[in-house]
């Protein structure tokens, strides 16, 4: 009987100890293949953008005549339409003065002469436009560049009234090079044909006649700048 219940007593005992011993380990591989599957792939790293800036184009004497050369090739239009603060017309540029032309259609398209002012009139005779005393026209035109044209007045065309005209520039200029920035326009009847030989006729007055004559009626003060300012407020090719 004591046997027995030593026996019983050290089954029990011995069942204790191996309760009470280290559990077997968990399988975890589960939990560890998942977190490798997650963080296995690392982030991308977004590379510094660089900013390249395009070199802007400034027209001088140097690449001005190659330059308008090329883009008198490419252009196709012929007609601007001036809308100024007196009403709009248009003038048709002739193909065959080609740089005076380009010059012309680029100006227009760059914006140039948008807010540019008609500052010369002189009764029975011209309009001249393509001023300001506004300073952003000079810095449109330091955008631009500073270049002359040479005159190309020997194309046939003359200072009938009407026509379209490029003054040359007041800077030490024996060869009358042209103002690439300024025009003007002959409103003479029949036409003001002692300026022929001495500045280039590029086009023509086709439709608003009307606007350019009630721009030289206006009334003006010293130099011959209108009292009250005229504008062009747009310039557009069509």
């Amino acid at each position: 009987m004591f046997l027995k219940q030593t026996a019983l007593t050290t089954s029990i005992l011995l069942f204790f100890l191996a309760s009470c011993g280290e559990s077997p380990k968990k399988d975890n591989s589960k939990v560890e293949r998942q977190v490798a599957k997650t963080d296995s792939i690392p982030k991308e790293e977004k590379e510094p953008t660089t900013e390249v800036k395009e070199e802007t184009f400034v027209l001088n004497e140097e690449n001005a005549i190659d330059f308008f050369f090329n883009y008198a090739k490419e252009t196709t239009q012929d007609k601007v339409r001036l809308t100024t603060s007196m009403g709009s017309f248009t003038v048709e540029l002739y193909d065959n003065v080609p740089y005076h032309k380009a010059n012309f259609i680029y100006l227009t398209r760059k914006g140039y002469f948008d807010n540019t002012q008609f500052h010369r009139v002189v009764k029975d005779f011209i309009i001249q436009g393509g001023n300001s005393d506004d300073k952003d026209t000079s810095r449109k035109r330091r955008l631009i560049g500073r270049y002359l044209l040479p005159p190309d007045a020997k194309k046939g065309y003359k200072h009938h009234r009407g026509t379209i005209s490029m003054p040359s520039s007041e800077r030490n200029n024996p060869h009358k090079l042209a103002s690439p920035y300024e025009f003007f326009i002959v409103v003479t009847k029949p036409g003001s044909y002692h300026l022929d030989g001495s500045y280039t006729p590029f086009g023509k007055v086709i439709e608003g006649m009307d606007v350019v004559d009630a721009i030289n009626n206006v009334p003006v003060g010293d130099g011959d700048w209108p009292w009250q300012n005229v504008y062009i407020l747009k310039a557009e090719v069509l």
